[in-house]
């Protein structure tokens, strides 16, 4: 059976635009953004259409009002633009997880030591998990300095969390020196 995922639910902000604006009076700003004033509701619709274009509550909370003669459809297709340059700026911040076993063979280990540093360069956290399974659980020094070897094969990096024993996993978080 096929799963459905419904998009995130992101409220839209609602704008008043000409006739649906409430305030009997607005301080209008015209489309060169100059104040023209504390003016009527009506007056101002008419500059608007004097200029055919929209008049657009801007700030409804504000005492008057602030209503803005705009084309909407351009405003809207500008605030949508300076959104996704705001979404650009922001970089996440990731964890990349690497889980280690116990017995695990040079060859592994050298190649998630590899994948380690791939991450780190890519400016990642690295999360280190060893996993301790049944009779493995008596050797927990043994799984620290696995740990630490690894954390010493990356290189130079900052521990933001060092190897600590939590239930069967040893965990540890290491993020590139600035």
């Amino acid at each position: 059976m096929r799963t459905f995922h419904r998009p995130r639910y992101q409220p839209r902000k609602y704008y008043f635009i000409n006739f649906r604006i409430e305030a009997p009076t607005l301080r209008v700003i015209n489309e060169k953004g100059e104040q023209i004033g504390v003016i009527t509701k009506e007056e101002a619709l008419r500059k608007a259409q004097e200029a055919e274009l929209d008049l657009v509550l801007i700030a409804p909370k504000a005492q008057p009002p602030v209503a803005k003669i705009i084309d909407f459809k351009k405003f809207l297709y500008q605030e949508e633009k300076k959104a996704k340059e705001a979404k650009k700026g922001i970089k996440k911040s990731t964890t990349k997880d690497v889980s280690l076993g116990l017995f695990i063979a040079e060859g592994d280990l050298t190649r998630l030591e590899n994948k380690g540093k791939e991450f780190l360069a890519d400016g990642h956290q690295v999360r280190i998990n060893l996993t301790l399974r049944g009779r493995e659980m008596g050797k927990r020094q043994m799984a620290f300095d696995l740990v630490n070897k690894y954390i010493a094969a990356l290189g130079d990096v900052n521990v933001s969390k060092p190897p600590k024993f939590e239930g069967r996993v040893i965990r540890s978080v290491v993020a590139k020196k600035k």
